[in-house]
């Protein structure tokens, strides 16, 4: 860990020295460093940011609320590095992670290694409106999750998301879109990935993740890609809507949540099967209004990890349905209040929902803001939670 942390230190002073006497005189949120070469062959543009997180919950037993169980956590706290090499038509990202939740999750099939490497892609643009991603970076499904966790417009996603999401992995991305008529706008992404989630060394231990995402925007682009940040901050002055589809199937998948989860271990390696998911969502911005809706289903093929004689492992690939349904109203002075109702009905599970009032304070947009919540969790047989949050976001 100590060689991890030196080489990350190297690595972050290493940049400022090289670029102490070039820093552009950007504002803040535009990046600590944003650097383009002098015969612009390439660029950087490197920001840090800082999630600190505090929670307090309690548990119903049935009669009444028990003791409260309060936490203080660094939530996120990452290095982003952006831009292009030669061409602006050919780009990049790196996003390391440096909190426990971002690192953890290390296995032999990580090399028994932290989990540093978030996104490390390249991007292509190669002709007309096609672009070619390899690396790994987040696969196309659900839109909760594609919206950066910097950008959302509660303190963390919802119950749909943890439950059901494709997250990260590796492989290739084709991503189009063209134009109807004046503004009706269709993108499509198809996606192949190894299946197995980010930073697995091992090389293929399943089948293939393949990912197909379609969506129409009849009322043209957002401002500043709005469909894919929370809250209404860029006060759209007409309607502004944009529906998608998604539909991942893994292949042969060896994890219980697709390519997250518990590696399905039997008597004789790893247990196989196919899961799909599919997901649908829809998002409205006007003025300061903004609304979200999210659907996903999951299926498997053989649900119930086995072993060769085939008795039970004990575990289960994590099926069923989730909602999620999100509106907010964001004041004259960036003052937000945001509603969520959450909904998930896994199958060998009770039924979950979950009520989500929200304030948020913008002082700098999304990079700098502070988030509060308090959420009702109805976990029928398990009992009901109380749970508030409090969140700052500071982004360079």
């Amino acid at each position: 860990m100590k060689k991890h942390f030196f080489l990350t230190a190297a690595l972050i002073s290493l940049t400022f020295t090289a670029q102490s006497q070039k820093l552009s005189d950007t504002k803040f949120g535009e990046g600590m460093v944003n650097h383009v070469a002098k015969d612009s062959s390439w660029s950087v543009k490197f920001a840090p940011r800082i999630q600190m997180l505090s929670s307090t919950n309690w548990r119903h037993d049935g009669d009444q609320y028990g003791k409260s169980n309060t936490s203080f956590l660094i939530r996120r706290a990452r290095l982003k590095f952006k831009g292009f090499i030669l061409s602006p038509k050919l780009q990049y990202k790196l996003e390391l992670g440096l909190s426990n939740r971002d690192i953890s999750g290390g296995s032999i099939y990580t090399g028994n290694s932290p989990r540093y490497i978030l996104d490390a892609v390249v991007k292509w643009n190669f002709y007309k409106n096609f672009t070619l991603w390899a690396g790994q970076t987040k696969l196309p499904g659900n839109r909760e999750r594609i919206i950066s966790s910097a950008n959302l417009q509660l303190v963390d996603r919802s119950l749909l998301n943890a439950n059901f999401n494709i997250d990260r992995d590796l492989g290739l991305q084709l991503k189009h879109h063209f134009t109807l008529g004046n503004n009706f706008v269709i993108k499509e992404t198809f996606s192949v990935a190894q299946g197995e989630g980010r930073n697995v060394v091992t090389g293929n231990l399943g089948g293939h993740q393949y990912t197909t995402k379609l969506e129409f925007l009849p009322f043209g682009n957002f401002k500043s890609k709005g469909d894919y940040l929370g809250s209404s901050l860029q006060r759209e002055s007409s309607v502004k809507l944009a529906v998608a589809a998604a539909y991942d199937i893994n292949s042969n998948a060896v994890r219980n949540l697709s390519n997250r989860g518990i590696y399905m271990i039997n008597d004789v390696g790893l247990y196989e099967t196919d899961i799909k998911t599919l997901f649908l969502d829809a998002i409205v911005k006007y003025q300061g209004f903004s609304f979200m809706a999210e659907y996903s289903n999951r299926t498997a093929k053989d649900p119930i990890a086995k072993n060769s004689d085939g008795t039970e492992t004990g575990i289960v690939v994590r099926e069923g349905n989730g909602m999620n349904f999100q509106g907010g109203y964001l004041f004259p002075k960036n003052w937000e209040v945001t509603g969520r109702f959450s909904t998930v009905d896994v199958k060998k599970k009770d039924l979950t929902n979950q009520y989500t009032l929200g304030f948020s304070k913008y002082f700098v947009g999304h990079k700098l803001k502070i988030q509060s919540d308090l959420s009702y969790l109805e976990l029928n047989s398990l009992g009901n939670d109380l749970m508030y949050r409090l969140q700052l976001e500071v982004c360079f």
